[in-house]
């Protein structure tokens, strides 16, 4: 059967959906098999496609990308013995700054290039926001693009530096690059990782025997075993080589902003940002969502799974009961690739279900990680009361979703951001529920550690998705006519 793009979830469509996970090891006998572990922990973050390249002294470098999910490409022993040898790189993926919707399999990464010193191949994730502008340049200085992938623009540019080594050339070619980098890349004998400046997208350093290992989450790191070493600073590029990690600093100091939305529901529960459980920051959350939005009532219920943790802490601070009135179907995944329309009016029951003995009659608060074009919160909202609830109180653990992001998640343009054209009560209204309340900027800063919330003349984090701020001018954007926020 012919590998073809799949959703494995054609219905969760209502959901910002961060476009990529990266992984790689050295110093490891099999190291794909590692690499195709690690990229099954990282499956939240790029559930189209991925891809895997390899090296091995006698053989070379191998590649492998396919569609789908890596349970699916990458477990059988006739793809996996084509990938020989001890270092390598991974990446899954959705759609980024290329085609959407029609990816073709040029644009799986890891992208590779081949150097008058030596192939190198390179992952990247979040996203080029002067991609356009780069393009355009090195077409018409003759380069020849093979993918719609923003990430290439840094092979090409890498092809260009006059520097002798790879490292050399890819410090050369990303500080041409704006917008949020994490990469993991490697040579015949490094792996090499990589943060933007600002330190936007997550990176993982661990170790394993005489291994190392790189990742967008400590998630992965735990899958195979290794020991959680530390971050990848916000603009630190780390080569590593003969068991021996060198750190350097090729960019200009800057003031960190990571981006709060992984706080929020991008990086899986069990991992960690910062020397802080995920799990406990979104527990951290529905605390404080609680203090600033109560309301009387009889459960509180997560949208799951994403809304659990909230919930949870949510419930312990208001002390109402937490309860499961909606339970998930774990087995959805490849049965309906290609569902008919009938199915399709189905909607959100196709994956959710409420337990109607436990909803009848109850006043219910729904928590949900996030609102963004509100289709899904809709459709809840109706299941919840067919199933007899006598109210429907909505609260959500980040505050409303008003502006697209340029870092690296799939964001639907400005107008179709239902918190960019309602208020909060016309949302509520819209919604058709009883009670409609977001946690403040300031409350998710408290939760994520900021005692004094969030400080409007130099925040911690990226949060341009709420405040419209961006950290990056988005000039690709901005050169489409994109409008920024007017200063206040």
């Amino acid at each position: 059967m012919a590998d073809l793009p799949i959703s494995t979830n054609p219905f969760d469509d209502d959901k910002l959906r961060e476009e990529c996970g990266v992984f790689g090891v050295t110093g490891m006998t099999s190291a794909a098999n590692f690499i195709a572990l690690g990229l099954h922990a990282l499956q939240h973050r790029g559930q189209e496609a991925g891809g895997i390249v390899t090296h091995d002294p006698e053989t070379g470098f191998a590649s492998a990308r396919r569609f789908g999910l890596v349970r699916d490409a990458f477990t059988s022993e006739s793809v996996m013995n084509t990938l020989p040898g001890e270092i390598g790189i991974g990446h899954v993926r959705y759609s980024t700054a290329g085609s959407k919707g029609a990816t073709q399999i040029r644009d799986v990464q890891p992208f590779f290039g081949e150097f008058a010193m030596g192939g190198a191949a390179i992952a990247h994730n979040g996203n080029i926001t002067n991609a356009d502008a780069l393009r355009k340049e090195l077409i018409e200085r003759g380069s020849i693009f093979q993918s719609s992938s923003d990430s290439e623009c840094i092979i090409h540019l890498m092809a260009r530096s006059l520097q002798r080594n790879i490292p050399e050339r890819m410090k050369d070619a990303l500080r041409r690059v704006e917008g949020a980098f994490s990469i993991v890349a490697m040579t015949r004998t490094k792996l090499i990782g990589v943060r933007d400046p600002l330190g936007v997208r997550p990176l993982v350093l661990g170790k394993i025997g005489d291994g190392w290992a790189l990742a967008s989450e400590t998630c992965a790191l735990d899958i195979i075993g290794a020991e959680f070493i530390r971050e990848i600073d916000p603009g630190e590029m780390v080569v590593i080589a003969n068991g021996e990690v060198v750190s350097h600093r090729p960019f200009e100091a800057k003031k960190s902003r990571f981006c709060i939305f992984e706080h929020v529901y991008f990086s899986r529960p069990d991992s960690s940002l910062g020397g802080r459980s995920v799990y406990e920051t979104r527990s951290a959350i529905g605390v404080e969502l609680a203090r600033e939005a109560p309301v009387d009532a009889d459960l509180v219920c997560p949208v799951p799974d994403s809304g659990t943790p909230a919930a949870i802490g949510y419930s312990q601070e208001s002390g109402i009961p937490y309860a499961m009135g909606i339970i998930r179907n774990q087995y959805m995944g490849r049965t309906f690739i290609e569902p008919t329309e009938q199915i399709r009016n189905m909607g959100v029951r196709l994956k959710l279900n409420v337990n109607r003995a436990l909803i009848r009659g109850k006043r219910v608060i729904l928590v949900d990680d996030s609102v963004v074009r509100g289709t899904t919160s809709r459709k809840i909202k109706e299941m919840i009361l067919d199933a007899g609830a006598a109210e429907v109180h909505f609260r959500i653990a980040s505050p409303p979703t008003a502006w697209p992001c340029f870092y690296g998640v799939d964001t639907p343009q400005r107008e179709k951001l239902l918190a960019a054209t309602m208020s909060e009560d016309e949302m509520r209204e819209h919604l058709g529920v009883d009670s409609l309340k977001f946690i403040s900027l300031d409350g998710l800063y408290r939760a994520v550690g900021e005692a004094k919330g969030r400080d409007s003349k130099s925040p911690a984090y990226c949060d341009a998705c709420f405040s419209g701020e961006y950290p990056v001018a988005p000039s690709d954007q901005i050169e489409k006519g994109f409008a920024l926020k007017a200063a206040e």
